[in-house]
């Protein structure tokens, strides 16, 4: 795929060139953004201004992709009045006390392939949903990566083609408490060097 100018352009705009700033105005760390990340499961009702929700489904956008082929579609979903059908998608109250569910939809079809045929299509969908939940966290808004829907529910709440596939959602809005800390098991336990 060639460069687009006018992404170039929207870039700039949406402000993803210089240092990133939260909504209130200071400056963010990008691995101070990682570990102030963590799974929001509670939101306050007041809205998502415009202005934001472009920077992160830009985010999403500009998400590394085998080949570029950006395999994957974000559904954006206003909770208030589609809070039942909602939650036949994922049931926890806090799912649409956000604002805005963003789900994000990949399109088999369209994936790269491996030499042994494996597509590619979901891991470049949960790099696109990284990509939309650092954003998020790094403006000051909360998100929780929801892997534990109903595919069934989703695809008829959302009117889904049969050639697509629901790979995750998250609510999206403000956090209603102040952050929790969450552990992780030490590197250790996690990095091999040269071989297994």
């Amino acid at each position: 795929m060639q460069c687009d100018n006018s992404s170039l352009r929207a870039d700039a705009v949406l402000g993803l060139h210089g240092p990133v700033t939260h909504a209130q105005g200071g400056a963010v760390d990008f691995f101070e953004t990682i570990a102030a990340r963590y799974s929001v499961r509670g939101y306050k009702p007041d809205s998502v201004p415009d202005e934001l929700l472009d920077k992160v489904l830009e985010a999403a956008r500009r998400a590394p992709t085998a080949a570029n082929r950006q395999p994957f579609r974000l559904v954006v979903v206003q909770t208030r009045g589609r809070e039942e059908e909602l939650a036949r998608v994922y049931g926890r109250p806090w799912f649409t006390q956000a604002p805005l569910v963003v789900a994000v939809i990949a399109v088999p079809g369209e994936a790269w392939r491996r030499m042994d045929d494996k597509p590619y299509h979901e891991v470049d969908a949960a790099i696109a949903m990284d990509h939309l939940i650092l954003a998020a966290t790094a403006l000051g808004l909360g998100t929780c990566w929801i892997a534990a829907f109903d595919p069934a529910a989703a695809g008829e709440v959302l009117g889904l083609p049969d050639d697509v596939e629901p790979i995750a959602f998250t609510p999206l809005g403000w956090p209603d408490k102040e952050p929790r800390g969450t552990g992780r098991r030490p590197l250790a336990e996690l990095v091999k060097r040269e071989r297994w």
